[in-house]
């Protein structure tokens, strides 16, 4: 694509546009520059709002791809690439998840997480590289992520989970791009023109990042990784996370900080099986054998030993 073509394909996208209320940002003082920035990221939420339809279109899909096996696998570069690899090295902690269940993918691989890859973003074809690489397959779903919606990188990777069958999502910060014109489904949180022209790590950096979080957070609640509001399949890896296991288990079952460590102990740290042992008296291979049967699911093993 030539210089001439480039700028105008940019001039089209509303996230390239100037932005009128920051015209004067370089004459304010701090705490003006400060606030105007935040006046700005105010408007992301209520973008992001306007999306939820979509949002959870794909959560449904990524929700029956686990069921069945499958991953969630995101793709893209830069700034966005770097917060698809975020979410994914999250997921395991969090939700005591396999390493390769929710994988990220960026443009000039690793390196590219701390260091610019010149021309990485603009290769079609090592998107489509990167995903035979991981064994990408008719039973995952691939997310790519680009603010403008035209990363070549992006596309490439998209046509061909396409070509093989897989489920598609495309997130960016313009509506009708060309990756949610290739998509199964187009999630596009319209945030407006930067505060600085063009620095899409900002405004819709974090609309990126909030569906990123919606999408993941979603979707592990819906195969049964909560119970109420309490992460109850976390790895208590840390000192941090074992003093929390402790406290997720007091929570839920309103028990002594004793009666806590003894169940956990019990469990070799198993927040989930914790709190069903101590909420019905089960033994643990009963209490792991109820959890089995529901599926995973703690409210239902639970509902299922009191009904």
């Amino acid at each position: 694509m030539s210089d001439a073509q480039l700028m105008s394909e940019l001039e089209r996208l509303v996230s390239e546009d100037r932005n009128p209320r920051s015209m004067d940002i370089d004459l304010l003082p701090t705490i003006d520059v400060l606030r105007r920035i935040n006046e700005e990221d105010g408007n992301v939420p209520t973008a992001v709002s306007k999306v939820i339809p979509e949002i959870a279109a794909a959560v449904d899909e990524i929700v029956k791809a686990f069921r069945k096996g499958g991953r969630l696998v995101y793709s893209g570069a830069g700034t966005s690439g770097r917060l698809g690899v975020l979410d994914a090295s999250e997921c395991p902690p969090t939700f005591s998840v396999p390493e390769e269940m929710v994988v990220g993918l960026i443009a000039g691989g690793d390196h590219a997480l701390r260091h610019p890859i010149e021309g990485a973003e603009d290769d079609v074809e090592q998107g489509r590289k990167d995903l035979i690489k991981i064994n990408l397959s008719a039973t995952d779903v691939l997310v790519g992520i680009a603010s403008s919606g035209r990363t070549p990188y992006v596309i490439g990777a998209l046509n061909y989970a396409k070509s093989i069958g897989a489920k598609t999502v495309a997130l960016s910060c313009n509506p009708g791009s060309a990756i949610g014109d290739i998509a199964d489904i187009a999630i596009s949180p319209v945030v407006g023109p930067e505060i600085l022209t063009g620095s899409t790590r900002l405004k819709s950096g974090t609309a990126q990042k909030l569906v990123l979080n919606m999408l993941t957070t979603a979707s592990m609640i819906r195969i049964g990784k909560t119970y109420q509001n309490l992460m109850v399949d976390m790895n208590a890896s840390n000192q941090k996370l074992h003093a929390r296991a402790a406290r997720i288990v007091m929570q839920a079952t309103d028990c002594t900080a004793e009666e806590a460590r003894r169940v956990l102990d019990l469990t070799n740290n198993d927040v989930k099986l914790a709190i069903l042992i101590a909420l019905t008296g089960m033994d643990v291979d009963a209490a792991r054998a109820a959890l089995q049967n529901a599926g995973g699911f703690l409210r239902t093993a639970i509902n299922g030993k009191t009904a």
